[in-house]
């Protein structure tokens, strides 16, 4: 996996460098900065293609970074890297956007594992594949252009939620378990943390039910489908 822009975002430049060195190593192209307002300029003129941020900055914290981000319409995947390891600081990271969350200290070839795994749930499919559009009653994915829509409007979605919503997609009307999702678009299993998948999935029902009938459905001890509602 080369020509991929990695932006690494903490207050400890050792370890900013240490990652950015690393990932030079496997031929991407990476950049560091060691505050917020630092990370929004970089990320504004180097337009990485995923991010590795640091919650606890001496400005901006990394919450607000991402905020800022997205505000921009931009959807860059963001990994979170923070000696914070509190579930709360985890369930705050995931629902605020993050595609995921390690935590310090932590081993660079694991954060490596996890950026190759994001980056791949951010990727289109391909050239050579057959175009592909999945449907549920009227929502719609373009497996393509990435492009998912409930009925007339066009839904932002993360990298994280786009690959959640296309496998329940796929498998509709199966119903999936919490530990096939996170086998599926994790792969490494979040630590077993299924509580990842509930919230991934309530950000999603936020979005798609906005304007229509709930089609994201939870069958009690089993898990989640996506299905027109009966009657």
């Amino acid at each position: 996996m080369e020509n991929v822009r990695l932006l690494v975002v903490d207050d400890d430049p050792p370890i900013a460098d240490l990652v950015a060195t690393v990932a030079r190593y496997e031929g991407w192209e990476a950049v560091t900065a060691n505050s917020g307002e630092e990370a929004l300029r970089r990320a504004a003129a180097f337009h990485p293609d995923i991010v590795v941020l640091d919650l606890m900055l001496p400005d901006v914290d990394g919450f607000g970074v991402l905020d800022r981000l997205r505000a921009t319409g931009r959807m860059v995947p963001v990994v979170f890297l923070t000696a914070r390891d509190g579930v709360a600081d985890r369930v705050a990271g995931l629902t605020r956007g993050g595609d995921d969350y390690l935590v310090k200290p932590f081993a660079v070839e694991e954060l490596m594992a996890r950026l190759r795994t994001v980056l791949r749930r951010s990727a289109g499919p391909g050239p050579g594949f057959p175009r592909s559009v999945l449907r549920v009653a009227d929502l719609t994915m373009d497996e393509d252009t990435r492009e998912v829509r409930r009925g007339d409007r066009l839904l932002t979605l993360t990298p994280t939620e786009y690959e959640v919503l296309r496998y329940l997609m796929r498998r509709s009307p199966t119903v999936l378990t919490k530990a096939q999702i996170l086998d599926h678009v994790w792969e490494y299993g979040f630590g077993g943390r299924s509580n990842v998948v509930e919230l991934v999935v309530s950000r999603l029902r936020r979005k798609l039910d906005d304007t229509g009938a709930p089609l994201i459905h939870t069958v009690r001890g089993f898990g989640y489908v996506v299905r027109e509602a009966s009657g």
